[in-house]
């Protein structure tokens, strides 16, 4: 039996085209691409999430002499919202990178965190994916990966 997956998602093909809320973190994310550590791969990538709360967190790439120790933006934030802030959901999480010729989509292990960071706060958090002057943003993390790992 043959069966299909799609899913909505919105496109802006200028961040000046989005909330402004949404630009502002966008903006952080970009900002957090200086605090990355990538002397192997040139390839800085900053996360900014936005909470319940209002309040705004960081994560950047770290890369390790000992590959693959290195940890992405994407879950250092994750690790560190979970850690830290675990009774106050996320909202909303940008992604930026530099260099950023075209948007910066999060790998499969930050996907799955994602989808684990869903489940449990028990709700859903928007992705944003930004670079190249344009933005893909998804309502879920749980579109990113529809055949997610579940125990």
């Amino acid at each position: 039996m043959e069966k299909q997956f799609s899913f909505n998602y919105r496109h802006y093909d200028t961040v000046a085209r989005m909330p402004e809320a949404d630009r502002q973190l966008v903006a952080e994310a970009e900002r957090a691409t200086a605090n990355a550590h990538a002397p192997y791969s040139k390839f800085r990538v900053g996360a900014a999430a936005r909470l319940r709360s209002g309040r705004i967190l960081y994560g950047s790439n770290f890369e390790s002499e000992v590959y693959p120790a290195g940890l992405c933006a994407e879950r250092s934030l994750l690790f560190y919202a979970q850690a830290n802030y675990a009774d106050d959901p996320i909202e909303a999480l940008a992604i930026a990178s530099d260099p950023s010729l075209r948007e910066c989509y999060p790998c499969g292990q930050c996907r799955q965190v994602m989808v684990d960071v869903e489940r449990r706060q028990q709700s859903p958090m928007r992705v944003i994916m930004s670079g190249g002057g344009t933005v893909s943003e998804v309502d879920s993390a749980s579109l990113l990966l529809p055949f997610t790992f579940v125990l």
